[in-house]
């Protein structure tokens, strides 16, 4: 007993948890419909009421069988389906397809076929393929309906001029001038009004425009013509509902096998196609929708084919035209403000009601005004924006024997033949490549476009072969795919070339790509911003010893040398140059060197120039890279960082950003901003501000410091650089970024008494002001995000970006073109342990810093 315990203590709870369309315990539910709803439904019923009988007569079937089939749509799949605010019903892209089975086997066996095409998307649903339909190329999707379009709009021609469509595309074309010279007056009088209606109602202009223009213009275009026809007493011919007791129903299907199963196929293929990708659409719109509207749930691909093949099911049984998703409807019934599948019920509602009830207000409508509704309908199925699209793709070949196939061969015809260019335009792409080889300043450019398969190695060998033996190349790889036999032939044509004494470089948009490193122990696949000492990738064997005449210094004597008098000390190179030590004595021309021992002229590595006062570079002193180039000494470890970095950036990113840059030096820079930030290591100002070439004039010194003007002891260079950049470059904006952990801000915290006996401690004066800035009252720290600084040096941090803001005012240009409204001053933090940004709100004592987040860019 007391295991039922438990199910008796939680019924009460479990009222709350049935599914959304499930009536509670204890009391029957009610159907409730929201206002939004019930005004969407109305508006959708007012559209698809003329456009299904417009669509029941381009078919050639009984007009009855629209209506059904609208009513079928919107009761059936409004509950069934998976999207819940697409609207579904006789869509203009099967009129074709039903037009042509009416034609060949009648119309109760064309009701069979609905039927079983609807068999067949229940068994799709099931399988839960749905997805699988996306996978159609869209150029052929376009191409289809663009086709279907055209078809209507020449077919329903002749019904507008007053005459009867031909079965095919090609008869109506050649009926066409008979037809335009025995046009009858009453029915191109009523076809040109409904047609000036449908496009003019829409453009009203002014507030009168606004408020007429939520009624829909088919609606008024269809109205306003019959009621023209009706007060003029134009004879004409006009809607003709049989009584339903005559209806025709479906009957067992009647005729050779393979036709059927290609007419079932056809009808499911485009019933399925349109009313998925009809769904994905609807999302998008849903998705778009201004406005806090209620929360609509995406859509279930196979559960909407699931409730699509149960209303063909329907449909088809009660004689009703085949269903699949209609754009108009849909798009017209999301931006009524619909936010449940009621109001795509209601509107199937409110088709049973007008279907029994109208008969006689429907049988006044002239029929030149429905084929005029559908021959628009059909026109804008051939959407140039859809043109547009493909084109840039380059898929217009595809679009265009589509469409061609199904106006001229029929709806399954068209879309094979699209199917079988769009494979053969694949496999053209894959397989075409582009292989040019032109010579720039003796350097000999290889250029690959496209992907390089076993296909493309003939035209490989034979444009490698023209390259010189000893010739410096480049071979530049720009696709996504390489295989084994196009590996190999680089590979094996860069080892030989190497051997001849040539040269070759290997560039690709694939990064850490080099054919003599294959992915692997020796491949780098390293991000770009990961710092020398933690990328993974193998390095390189220590290289030989140096050659005579080069003496190897020790470790120490290595990194820094003392000049005598005159003598420049500073960062030595890894290598010594020619010449004596110690004294200061000239040791190439134009140079000077500290202490170091003699080495050989090239080799070396480091920032061998002078460094302090007296000292000068001149030519030999750098030794030309020789360290670097492999015919100087050894690589220490840090050059060797630096070569591979070097390295690294000439493969794998001066490609994509040489376009860039030559532009840059043709133009000029530019920058918006001047970024004076701190020379920390860790600050990488491009990174933090997703900048590129051209963007930031950047200022770096330590403590990010802005000297005041005139000040004894000052920096020129800083003012240079703010003068330059407001003056000469016109940078509207001047940031001042901070950053956590600052080592300025910490020496300035542990200064002493004592006067300034360095540069560091003379330098760091200019940052005594943002130390007087702070408070012994905590409550007064500027604040970070809201919170309180952890401690005082954060604190300082913060108040120094404030503090070199006010100095940065005190410079004559900045004032100036602050004056003017020229110019904007921001503070930003950096917190580098959170790789988080912070900017400036105030910039007064009590400013704030906000956290930069993906929803304050408004802008």
């Amino acid at each position: 007993m007391s295991a039922c315990v438990p199910a008796r203590a939680d019924s009460a709870r479990t009222k709350h948890v049935h599914p959304p369309h499930s009536p509670p315990h204890g009391r029957p539910g009610r159907f409730r419909v929201e206002g939004a709803d019930l005004s969407a439904a109305i508006a959708v019923f007012l559209i698809a009421l003329p456009l299904s009988l417009g669509i029941a007569l381009a078919t050639g079937a009984p007009l009855q069988a629209g209506l059904v089939a609208a009513a079928v749509g919107g009761i059936v799949v409004g509950r069934l389906g998976g999207c819940p605010l697409q609207v579904s019903g006789p869509a203009a892209g099967l009129t074709v397809v039903t037009a042509d089975l009416i034609q060949r086997y009648g119309w109760r066996t064309t009701c069979a076929i609905t039927v079983l095409a609807g068999l067949a998307q229940l068994g799709l649903g099931c399988l839960r393929v749905a997805r699988t339909a996306l996978a159609v190329s869209p150029a052929i999707v376009h191409g289809m309906l663009a086709g279907i379009g055209i078809t209507i709009a020449v077919a329903q021609v002749h019904i507008v001029l007053g005459g009867t469509p031909q079965s095919a595309v090609p008869d109506n074309l050649r009926a066409l001038p008979a037809q335009l010279a025995n046009a009858q007056p009453a029915d191109l009088a009523v076809s040109v009004l409904t047609l000036t209606l449908l496009l003019l109602w829409p453009r009203l202009p002014g507030r009168v425009g606004q408020l007429l223009g939520k009624v829909p213009a088919a609606l008024v275009a269809v109205a306003s013509a019959t009621a023209v026809a009706a007060l003029a007493g134009l004879r004409l011919p006009k809607v003709d509902l049989p009584s339903w007791s005559s209806h025709a129903l479906a009957a067992l299907p009647d005729g050779p096998v393979l036709g059927l199963v290609a007419a079932v196929l056809t009808t499911t293929l485009v019933c399925s196609v349109q009313s998925l990708l009809g769904a994905v659409a609807v999302d998008k719109l849903v998705a778009a929708r201004p406005g806090p509207a209620r929360r609509v749930e995406r859509s279930d691909l196979d559960r909407e084919l699931l409730g699509q093949g149960a209303a063909n099911v329907v449909s088809g049984t009660l004689g009703g035209l085949p269903i699949a998703g209609v754009a108009v409807r849909s798009s017209a019934n999301v931006h009524a403000g619909a936010v449940s599948r009621n109001s795509t019920m209601l509107h199937g509602v409110l088709v049973v009601i007008a279907t029994l009830l109208m008969v006689p207000a429907l049988e006044l409508i002239p029929l030149a005004a429905l084929a005029s509704l559908v021959m628009a309908v059909g026109l804008k199925m051939v959407s140039l924006n859809h043109i547009r699209t493909v084109t840039r793709h380059r898929e217009v070949l595809v679009y265009a024997v589509t469409t061609c196939g199904v106006v001229f061969l029929g709806v399954l015809e068209g879309v094979a033949l699209g199917i079988a260019v769009a494979v053969g335009v694949a496999l053209h792409r894959l397989t075409r490549t582009r292989i040019t080889h032109t010579e720039t300043e003796g350097v000999h450019h290889v250029q690959v476009r496209g992907q390089l398969t076993f296909l493309a190695v003939p035209r490989l060998s034979r444009v490698l072969h023209h390259v010189p033996h000893g010739a410096d190349a480049v071979v530049e790889l720009d696709g996504s795919f390489m295989d084994h036999a196009a590996y190999e032939t680089l590979q094996d044509w860069q080892k030989t070339h190497a051997a001849q004494g040539g040269s070759v470089e290997i560039t690709g948009r694939r990064p850490g790509l080099r054919i003599s490193e294959p992915a692997g122990p020796g491949g780098c696949r390293c991000h770009p911003w990961t710092p020398w000492r933690n990328h993974q990738c193998e390095r390189p064997q220590t290289a030989p010893a140096p050659p005579p005449g080069g003496a190897r210094r020790s470790d120490g004597d290595q990194r820094s040398g003392t000049g005598g008098p005159g003598g420049a000390g500073g960062a030595g190179g890894v290598e010594g140059t020619t010449g004596a030590a110690g004294t200061g004595e000239p040791t190439a021309p134009g140079s000077h060197r500290g202490t170091g021992e003699a080495g050989e002229a090239g080799s070396s590595g480091g920032s061998g120039g002078a460094d302090g006062p007296g000292g000068t570079s001149g030519p030999g002193s750098f030794g030309g890279f020789g360290g670097f180039g492999g015919f100087g000494g050894p690589l220490g470890s840090s050059a060797r960082d630096l070569a591979r970095g070097i390295s690294a950036f000439h493969r794998n990113t001066a490609p994509l950003v040489r376009g860039e840059l030559a532009r840059l030096a043709r133009e000029g820079q530019q920058p918006s901003q001047l970024f004076l930030a701190c020379a920390d290591s860790r600050l990488v100002t491009s990174m933090i501000t997703s900048s590129g070439p051209g963007d930031l004039f950047v200022v770096r010194n330590v403590g990010n410091l802005v000297p005041l003007p005139g000040e004894e002891n000052g920096d020129d260079s800083v003012a240079a650089a703010i003068e330059y950049a407001v003056d000469v470059l016109k940078v509207r904006s001047i940031t001042v970024c901070g950053h956590s952990g600052c080592g300025a801000v910490q020496a300035l915290l542990n200064t002493g008494p004592g006067g300034a006996r360095t540069p560091l401690e003379r330098w760091l004066r200019h940052g005594v002001p943002s130390l007087r800035r702070l408070s012994e009252d905590e409550d007064s720290w500027i604040r970070l995000a809201g919170r309180r600084p952890v401690d005082a040096a954060e604190q300082l941090c913060l108040a120094n970006v404030v503090q070199q803001l006010e100095h940065l005012r005190a410079h004559a240009s900045v004032s100036r073109t602050l004056g003017d409204g020229e110019l904007e001053l921001h503070g930003m933090y950096f917190h580098v342990g959170e790789a988080q940004a912070y900017l400036l709100t105030e910039e007064d004592g009590a400013g704030r810093f906000e956290l930069v987040r993906e929803t304050d860019l408004t802008a």
